[in-house]
């Protein structure tokens, strides 16, 4: 339901300003923008130093293979050439009977020549024949296209090398000649061919097995190596998760003590994180020792104070009752009394601030959030006449466990705030509704005005103690600077949360507490 104010006229149906629309400016807190987007993940240190390792160990196997095909390949080539010098020596007389017969098959047709040896006989007028044992010592002719392709050079009795179409290369040489016929023989280039093909192919098999357990080795030399990187890494996580800017404090988590053993580089690095954790946990003890004192001394001299501010107050309440006061020591008595109900107001909230830090104060039991939005928004109105107020609740009440007295100190405080902050004829909303199902339902409060606004500086500090607005906001009247402080202790201490969302025109408090669903089953 929505309860106008006794001043809201057409505006009184004006739709509330939700600063969680979609279309409503962006004012979220530093806190809460969204973060920057982040490139591509980079390698880590592990993935680097293997693929560095793997990248070298890899070229080195890749140049030692070429290498050492290249110089086998000219140990066989030369090997292969020494044969063919041999067999031409050795067949020399029936070479020079093959270059009278004119038919190679014919002249290899019962000599002992191994599988691969070709002959080829060259006529001057450029007639030639060819023929070719094969693997099964079968003399195949050669045909006139293969014949046709051949490019014998003239002179030449040097070793050459001599491709022939469909059976490859071969490593021949020119023997002498018998009237007008050149005799050239040799022998096939496969053999070679083939003994390289196996040699990379085992170094290329055994550099991949080579290279699979030097990557596991790696692996796990590796691993085991930053394993107390690893450790220390986790640590410091663990530390990071832990709420270290209030309550109780004591660091609890160590680098373990194998992993921290001086001597090695990682090792020093977790010795020196322990140490550091170690000065850390001891500062914060003595913060934590030092924040006791001082708040049990808040309390303590609160407590002290109230007695003698509330015999200033009664002995100048009854001054004066004297009608023999002269006119200027009765005004001097009314601002004695004036200050010293200022300062017991101050000494009391000193005093809640104390208690609550130390767990105390609350009263448990369920409240009626809504009643207390209305009785409060009520008070205001008589309070401030010159703001508008408005109120939009459920027409089912908001009911929460807690301290009905705090809680009421909470709307109190954040509705007096709104109306001491802005000026004459700001529209303060005040919204209470219910979020979730179940046993995450929340009760959500906002206090809502289109003042001013709160300077962007004071936001991250508006809810510690003694911080004044006087920055950002036109002041109708003095303050301690402990409402909001009080405001968000209370909050805390009924497992809430409370945020500030504000730009020029648009200011929200939002609460958040645990809230009775609707319906409990």
């Amino acid at each position: 339901m929505t309860v106008p104010g006794p001043t809201s006229d057409a505006r009184a149906d004006a739709p509330v300003p939700d600063a969680g629309a979609p279309d409503a400016p962006s004012h979220d807190a530093p806190g809460d923008r969204p973060a920057k987007r982040i490139g591509k993940r980079p390698l880590s240190f592990q993935a680097r130093l293997m693929l560095t390792v793997f990248g070298f160990v890899s070229l080195i196997f890749v140049v030692v293979a070429a290498v050492t095909a290249m110089m086998l390949n000219t140990v066989l080539e030369e090997r292969l050439s020494q044969q063919v010098r041999s067999m031409v020596a050795e067949s020399g007389q029936w070479l020079i009977g093959a270059g009278a017969m004119g038919d190679a098959a014919s002249a290899l047709d019962g000599r002992q020549v191994p599988p691969g040896t070709i002959l080829i006989l060259e006529t001057a007028a450029g007639d030639r024949s060819g023929a070719y044992v094969d693997a099964h010592y079968t003399i195949e002719p050669l045909g006139s296209s293969q014949l046709a392709a051949l490019t014998l050079a003239r002179g030449e009795e040097g070793i050459s090398t001599l491709t022939v179409r469909g059976l490859g290369d071969f490593r021949v040489q020119v023997g002498r000649t018998l009237g007008d016929t050149r005799v050239v023989m040799g022998q096939s280039t496969a053999e070679v061919r083939s003994t390289i093909g196996t040699l990379i192919t085992a170094i290329t098999f055994t550099t991949a097995a080579g290279l699979f357990v030097l990557g596991a080795a790696i692996t796990l030399v590796i691993r085991q190596g930053l394993k107390p990187l690893r450790a220390v890494a986790e640590t410091a996580q663990r530390v990071a998760r832990q709420p270290l800017d209030q309550g109780v404090v004591s660091i609890d988590e160590r680098v373990p003590a194998d992993q921290a053993e001086r001597g090695t580089e990682i090792g020093e690095v977790g010795a020196a994180l322990n140490t550091l954790l170690d000065h850390v946990d001891a500062s914060l003890h003595a913060r934590q020792r030092n924040e006791e004192r001082m708040r049990r001394f808040v309390a303590d001299a609160s407590h002290e104070l109230r007695t003698p501010l509330a015999s200033i107050r009664g002995y100048s309440e009854l001054s004066l009752r004297d009608t023999t006061l002269s006119e200027t020591s009765a005004q001097s008595l009314e601002r004695i009394q004036a200050q010293s109900m200022r300062m017991t107001g101050l000494v009391e909230d000193l005093l809640l601030l104390a208690r609550l830090d130390e767990g105390q104060e609350l009263v448990y039991g369920a409240v009626d959030l809504t009643r207390i939005v209305l009785e409060s928004v009520a008070d205001q109105r008589v309070a401030g006449p010159e703001h508008e107020w408005r109120v939009d609740v459920e027409e089912e009440p908001v009911v929460v466990a807690g301290d009905a007295g705090r809680l009421t100190q909470v709307v109190a405080n954040l509705l007096a705030n709104a109306r001491t902050h802005t000026p004459p004829g700001t529209t303060v909303t005040v919204s209470l509704a219910r979020e979730g199902t179940g046993s995450a339902t929340r009760a959500i409060l906002r206090v809502h005005d289109d003042g001013p606004g709160v300077d962007p500086d004071l936001q991250g500090e508006l809810f510690t103690r003694f911080a004044r607005g006087d920055r950002s906001r036109t002041r109708a009247t003095g303050g301690t600077g402990l409402g909001l402080a009080i405001v968000k202790a209370i909050v805390d201490a009924h497992h809430g949360e409370i945020r500030v969302l504000s730009q020029p025109g648009d200011t929200t408090f939002e609460v958040s507490l645990p809230a009775k669903p609707v319906d409990p089953d």
